[in-house]
């Protein structure tokens, strides 16, 4: 009997679980929310994170500090960058999961690869910064109930959902792996 009832819970829950439909983000971000690889937000951030480890795992060392042209961010800056946007993502729907109403402001993301020291970093530790950083990201939208995901705030002006937010986590790290390999390697 409790068999049963817990297969019908799963799959009751996941059937009323918010998707990637129930996301709202201003039009700028609607690339990222589409590049995460499932409708299931904590599926798509943990395909991301697969896929980011693999491709890690494979850039040869002589392309670390390689920009593909003049004025482009390096593959070890362009780290930084993903490690950095998503740390404020995440902060970003803490927030709004929380019911903090106060908006947040955006971020420049070149002022901060400028100034992040990335291409002084050391290669692993990076690398390993950016599991840890994910594996967060991870717990805390595992964390969430549907409630806390469709939770709104402002950020840069705009609406957004913690939904979203986490689409936007795995998407943003899609978009940079399909960069990479287009252009770097």
């Amino acid at each position: 009997m409790s068999r049963n009832f817990g297969t019908f819970f799963f799959t009751f829950t996941q059937k009323n679980m918010a998707t990637r439909k129930d996301a709202i983000a201003a039009d700028f971000y609607h690339g990222y929310i589409n590049a995460a690889k499932s409708d299931d937000v904590l599926k798509a951030i943990k395909t991301s994170t697969k896929d980011f480890k693999k491709l890690l795992a494979d850039i040869p060392k002589k392309k670390i500090d390689y920009a593909y042209a003049e004025g482009k961010w390096t593959i070890r800056e362009l780290i930084q960058h993903i490690i950095d946007a998503e740390r404020v993502f995440t902060y970003r729907a803490l927030r709004f999961a929380r019911k903090d109403a106060t908006p947040l402001q955006s971020f420049d993301e070149k002022s901060w690869t400028e100034n992040s020291q990335a291409n002084s970093r050391k290669w692993k530790d990076m690398v390993d910064e950016f599991k840890a950083v994910r594996e967060a990201t991870e717990c805390l939208f595992k964390s969430f109930n549907e409630d806390q995901l469709l939770s709104k705030g402002i950020a840069s002006n705009k609406e957004i959902n913690v939904l979203a937010l986490g689409f936007i986590s795995a998407g943003h790290v899609e978009h940079h792996i399909n960069i990479i390999k287009e252009r770097y390697l």
